[in-house]
């Protein structure tokens, strides 16, 4: 993969994320996990270029974005469909996720990404803070469609501190 600048960033990240899906990974060299995820955002935040991610207590990922410094987000081609189908089907707990859907975890930065992604975004933690029922203002709707158990997610803002395409 190949850096460039993020002001030549070519994807919508509406469709990146919300309908062709990403892989969030935590972890290191020696473990790491790494979960689908259909929520997340692109923006500008305290000066800087920051994506944010969304992650529940219970998810194995949970544990990695917990205990690492950075993360990473990856975006493959409709072909990896099924990849990220069992990346967010199976636990990292009793899989090797990355085997199993054929993909390759490459560690050269400061967080593991996948060979096979056309765009990886390495990301540094910034800031995190767990939703909080209290706090939403559509009368209850979000909480008991997305919420039924209560278990809300973590929100992780990361900076981008690398971005990385396929030539």
């Amino acid at each position: 993969m190949k850096e460039f600048h993020l002001d030549s960033l070519t994807f919508n990240p509406f469709t990146a994320i919300g309908s062709e899906w990403m892989l969030i990974t935590a972890g290191n060299e020696v473990k790491h996990n790494t979960m689908t995820a259909s929520w997340g955002g692109f923006g500008v935040l305290w000066g800087r270029n920051v994506a944010t991610v969304y992650i529940r207590p219970q998810r194995y990922t949970f544990e990695f974005a917990e205990r690492e410094e950075y993360f990473s987000l990856c975006f493959f081609e409709e072909k990896y469909r099924a990849a990220l189908n069992l990346c967010g089907s199976v636990s990292g707990r009793e899989h090797d996720k990355p085997k199993e859907a054929g993909l390759t975890p490459v560690y050269l930065e400061k967080a593991p990404y996948y060979q096979e992604a056309t765009t990886a975004l390495i990301c540094k933690k910034l800031y995190r803070q767990d939703l909080r029922e209290d706090c939403f203002l559509d009368g209850g709707g979000i909480m008991e469609t997305m919420y039924p158990a209560r278990d809300l997610h973590r929100v992780y803002v990361g900076e981008i501190v690398k971005a990385l395409q396929k030539p």
